[in-house]
């Protein structure tokens, strides 16, 4: 036989020789190894999207009133945060009903996010006839706003938990039955995530400026 072709027919079976022990190895990972390769991928962080549920809000505006709204300092209190603008029939329904659970939950403020491109004085028109009594924010639509979603339809409502954390997020009209329901769901959770030594306190509803 030729040198050469004897060469290149003893490295084709050697080659062949090491298949079985490959296979092998790759098949020796213990169960430990195994355990701890899918416990690196159940551990790797899921980060909340702005707006989803288990998100934190970091949201600073001027309402309508001339209070100042800052999530990242509004804490130890449920917030309800509500997407609506003057022309959605459902969602100026809603603002009795979330004047009345903000007036009669002490630990909980209500804020509107007027969401429509409209002059802020006709807002504040609108507002005279259909009165809120609760902060209003004007939100320009055609820029985003940290720490929520562009709500997909009016009225939005956002359950914001009083560690700072959306719990949910209501799509279509909500009254305050369903607001309580809701705050119901996510209240045993609130205080699971709260530290034992140091509850979350009670603060004082912020004053509008006059």
């Amino acid at each position: 036989m030729n040198p050469a072709r004897l060469s290149a027919v003893l490295i084709a079976c050697s080659l062949l020789a090491l298949v079985p022990a490959l296979a092998a190895a790759a098949q020796s990972e213990t169960p430990a190894t195994a355990s701890a390769s899918a416990t690196a991928v159940a551990a790797k962080p899921v980060v909340a999207e702005a707006g989803d549920v288990g998100s934190m809000p970091d949201f600073v505006g001027t309402a309508l009133d001339g209070s100042r709204i800052d999530f990242s300092k509004r804490r130890g209190r449920w917030q309800v945060v509500n997407f609506w603008a003057t022309w959605c029939a459902p969602c100026v329904k809603e603002i009795p009903e979330l004047a009345r659970f903000d007036a009669a939950r002490t630990d909980v403020d209500v804020v509107g996010l007027a969401f429509e491109d409209t002059e802020e004085n006709e807002i504040r028109e609108f507002l005279k006839k259909h009165p809120a009594n609760y902060p209003v924010v004007h939100v320009d639509p055609y820029e985003p706003l940290a720490g929520f979603a562009q709500p997909r339809g009016l009225p939005t409502t956002y359950l914001i938990a009083p560690d700072g954390r959306i719990a949910e997020r209501l799509i279509g009209p909500v009254d305050g039955k369903l607001l309580a329901q809701a705050i119901g769901r996510h209240a045993d959770d609130s205080k699971d995530s709260a530290e034992p030594s140091s509850p979350a306190p009670i603060l004082p509803r912020p004053k509008p400026k006059t």
